[in-house]
C-alpha cells in the first residue's frame, strides 16, 4: 500500500486543479480524511482476521461498493460542506476509490477486492510500479522507507500534481478568454 502521506495526493490535486471556489475547505478536509479510510482495515490483523479474508486487509474496504457507500454517507452532509449533494458525492467517491486504485499499483500484497461482495477475487493493476509500504514503523524508518517515499513521489505525487497544474492552466485560460463554465444550477438538474 502507499503510505498515509500519499493517499491524500488525489483529493489535494483535485482541489488544486479545480480551484478554491469549486470546493469548500470542509469538503477538501473530509476528502483527505476519507482517502485514508480504507486502511482502517489493518485493525483486522489485531482481530485475528486473515489478510486474504473478505474483511481482511485490502478486502471490502477497498471495494467500489465501500467507496460508493462512504461517499453516499458523507455527501449527506453537503450543506455542512457548503456544496451540492452531487459535487460532495463525486469528490468523496473519487477520494475513497482512489485509495484502492493506488494500492492496486503497488508491488506487494494480495491485490484489491474491487468487486466485493459480488466477488472476493483480488486484483492488481497491469503495472505495479509503486513500492509497497511496510506495515511496521520500524521498517518504514529505514532504507526501505526511503525507497517507498521516492517511489510514491515518482509514481503518484508527480503525476497528480501534473494533473492539478493542467487544471490550473485550464482555469486560467478560461478566465483569460472569459469562457464561463456551465452554471451549477444547470449541472445539478
Amino acid at each position: 500500500m502507499p503510505t498515509l502521506l500519499t493517499h491524500p495526493a488525489v483529493p489535494l490535486a483535485l482541489a488544486l486543479g479545480l480551484g478554491r471556489s469549486a470546493l469548500s475547505r470542509r469538503l477538501l478536509l473530509t476528502g483527505v480524511a476519507v482517502s485514508v479510510l480504507p486502511d482502517l482495515d489493518v485493525l483486522a490483523f489485531r482481530l485475528g482476521i486473515p489478510y486474504a479474508a473478505d474483511f481482511g486487509h485490502r478486502g471490502f474496504s477497498h471495494s467500489v461498493l465501500f467507496a460508493f457507500l462512504a461517499a453516499l454517507a458523507g455527501s449527506c452532509l453537503f450543506r455542512f460542506f457548503r456544496s451540492t449533494f452531487l459535487q460532495s458525492f463525486s469528490f468523496l467517491f473519487v477520494a475513497v476509490f482512489s485509495h484502492g486504485l493506488l494500492d492496486a499499483l503497488t508491488n506487494g500484497g494480495l491485490g484489491i477486492a474491487f468487486l466485493w461482495p459480488w466477488s472476493g477475487e483480488r486484483f492488481f493493476a497491469p503495472m505495479q510500479v509503486i513500492e509497497v509500504a511496510p506495515l511496521r514503523l520500524s521498517r518504514f524508518l529505514s532504507l526501505k522507507g526511503a525507497t517507498v517515499l521516492w517511489s510514491e513521489f515518482l509514481w503518484v505525487w508527480l503525476p497528480v500534481m501534473g494533473m492539478a497544474f493542467n487544471g490550473i492552466l485550464l482555469r486560467l485560460t478560461l478566465n483569460r478568454y472569459s469562457i464561463k463554465p456551465v452554471p451549477k444550477a444547470v449541472m445539478d438538474g
